[in-house]
């Protein structure tokens, strides 16, 4: 089981905190020095998309100079997201005509199918509420 706790904090802000101590603050979309917790679903599936990118394309003998993803969706209804869109940024090693490839190849499968996120987002999950 994969758990954070989500609290308000003294100063009346919220706090995600993991059992291994990190911790990250949320704030609603118009809350400086936040990230909102849309913001925080699109960085889950971008980060979730690289961290697995990066070390196979790199076990493949391609080890990308730059790595990066922007993660964007459009808000269709208050309560709703539209598609959500990875793009990669992306340079590839001098003199290695098979990197682009590899890379393509290795992103299409984490997309597809090695990120648990991006299925998480796809696929129905069942979410359930614990009252007091």
């Amino acid at each position: 089981m994969t758990s954070v706790r989500v609290e308000r904090t003294d100063d009346g802000g919220f706090v995600a905190r993991n059992g291994r101590g990190a911790e990250v603050a949320i704030g609603g979309a118009s809350d400086d020095g936040v990230f909102s917790p849309v913001e925080l679903l699109l960085a889950a599936l971008g980060g979730c998309e690289i961290v697995t990118v990066e070390p196979l394309t790199a076990d493949r003998g391609h080890r990308l100079v730059k790595l990066a993803a922007t993660v964007e969706a459009e808000k269709v209804a208050p309560t709703r997201l539209g598609t959500i869109t990875v793009t990669y940024d992306v340079e590839l090693p001098p003199g290695d005509d098979d990197a682009a490839k590899v890379f393509t190849d290795v992103a299409h499968r984490v997309h597809e199918k090695h990120c648990t996120v991006g299925r998480a987002l796809r696929e129905v999950t069942a979410t359930e509420q614990v009252l007091p």
